[in-house]
């Protein structure tokens, strides 16, 4: 089980957050799958391999190991969002960051992988209120930064993680990796 702990319990007035739960992961998949099948109809290979039922993050065990937070809305409940914080790195992780098995517990760094948006509420700058809600709503035992990737031809995406203060680190593999250092947060 992971240690983080939730600080905000809210992105804004309207927007819940919640740890998911088992019951959670169908709903999760299917806004994965969304996201992956609207990239796939804009010409993108991004996220491919899960249209061909291959789940390189593994959904059901992140959610098991309490890495999976879904964002709801607090009227009727409907998932508008969902984002996987791995404490560990993945064997995906350890070949893009160049980290070797003798990094066994995860350095100080979580690992952003799917952060996934409904389709119906995109473009109103939701994707940017959960990364700043990332940033600050969750604290992780041990954590001092967030490192994530994404393809390096997807210069929209790229953009805009850059614009969220996430720093280029490089390129590997035809995937551009990007940090930032967490800001402690003060209790009141």
């Amino acid at each position: 089980m992971t240690t983080l702990q939730i600080v905000d319990p809210f992105v804004n007035p309207e927007l819940r957050v919640f740890q998911a739960g088992a019951e959670d992961q169908e709903q999760v998949q299917e806004l994965i799958l969304q996201t992956a099948r609207w990239l796939h109809s804009r010409g993108s290979t991004q996220w491919g391999n899960l249209l061909q039922g291959k789940d390189d993050h593994n959904l059901g065990g992140a959610i098991a190991r309490g890495e999976v937070i879904t964002f709801r809305t607090s009227e009727d409940h409907a998932l508008a969002g969902a984002v996987i914080l791995q404490q560990q790195p993945s064997a995906w992780d350890r070949k893009l960051w160049g980290l070797d098995d003798a990094d066994s517990d995860g350095g100080t760094s979580v690992y952003l992988h799917r952060l996934v948006v409904d389709r119906d509420r995109t473009g109103k700058g939701l994707g940017r209120e959960l990364v700043q809600w990332i940033e600050k709503g969750i604290r992780f035992t041990g954590k001092d930064r967030i490192r994530l990737d994404c393809i390096a031809g997807n210069d929209k995406l790229n953009q805009f993680y850059q614009q969220c203060g996430y720093t280029y680190i490089g390129e590997t593999g035809g995937y551009n990796i990007f940090e930032k250092m967490l800001t402690e947060v003060k209790e009141k």
